[in-house]
């Protein structure tokens, strides 16, 4: 056999061993969904409330794509637990839809929303109650750790330097790129995410908001700019890519992060939310939790 031909063959067998490995690990995964559902004395154990992550939904198709994504690797952490998508409007399946799919069984909202607000508030509430199933609604994902370490992933991945020296980091700002809301009591979960962020680069860090509240991001920058920081860095406070995200990236005079996106800590947070809501009996009115 010449060199070509065996260089060939290992490379077909390579491909073959990894795809049959990665059909073991599906079936290994499937066994253990089943297998959780079953007790000891071989009983099968109650299902445990059904995960639905509450997604305000986009017109922009790649929002979509990542939210599923996101609830995949909710599955992979929690083989077992039913997960499901419902959107407040834009996308298809609505919220009401998924509840109503649901029947009276008992499931666990945790909207995919980085703060208090209206849809918090009152949208997903008012969408549970008029349901047959059974439902309680999480605090929403925001502020936590969780979301620190994310959005600091993602300036890293976009430029931002991992050590900086004294007079960089007193030449350097962000500005944290909000959707924005009426709502008082969303600006203090921003800020509040703001302070945590600084607390974790070591420099100044802004909120700042694409709509309903201010300020804007490039007033936010012009004022840090006076300040005397002339590296401003925009971190995308998004759950996933759309209009807002990518009108507060063009504003960004030096780098601008990803949204959150499918990052691993981001599915850790949909959990963690998801326990501690059965872990408080949350019913109807999520209370501000940033742990």
């Amino acid at each position: 056999m010449t060199a070509t031909r065996k260089s060939e063959a290992l490379r077909d067998e390579s491909t073959t061993l990894d795809s049959t490995a990665h059909i073991m690990n599906r079936i290994t995964s499937q066994l253990a969904s089943q297998l959780s559902l079953v007790s000891i004395d071989g009983r099968r154990r109650p299902e445990p409330p059904a995960l639905v992550v509450v997604a305000h939904g986009s017109r922009d198709p790649r929002t979509l794509s990542t939210v599923r994504t996101l609830l995949d690797h909710v599955r992979e952490l929690r083989p077992g637990l039913p997960v499901h998508l419902g959107h407040i409007e834009l996308n298809e399946p609505l919220l009401p839809d998924t509840l109503a799919s649901l029947g009276t069984g008992e499931a666990v909202l945790v909207p995919l929303l980085l703060s208090r607000g209206y849809h918090v508030k009152r949208d997903i509430p008012e969408m549970a109650a008029a349901s047959a199933a059974r439902t309680r609604v999480a605090a929403p994902l925001g502020p936590h750790p969780l979301l620190v370490e994310t959005l600091y992933a993602r300036l890293v991945e976009a430029g931002w330097p991992t050590r900086m020296n004294e007079a960089t980091r007193r030449s350097s700002a962000v500005v944290l790129a909000a959707a924005g809301s009426r709502d008082p009591e969303a600006a203090v979960d921003s800020r509040r995410t703001a302070h945590l962020l600084a607390e974790r680069l070591g420099v100044p860090v802004v909120p700042a908001y694409a709509s309903a509240a201010t300020p804007t991001v490039e007033t936010a920058v012009r004022a840090l700019t006076a300040r005397g920081r002339h590296q401003v860095a925009v971190a995308s406070y998004f759950t996933a890519p759309g209009l807002f995200a990518t009108q507060c990236a063009e504003k960004a005079p030096w780098i601008a992060s990803a949204p959150l996106g499918t990052h691993p800590a981001m599915a850790r947070l949909l959990l963690h939310r998801y326990h501690q809501s059965l872990a408080t009996q949350a019913t109807t009115e999520p209370a501000l939790a940033s742990a």
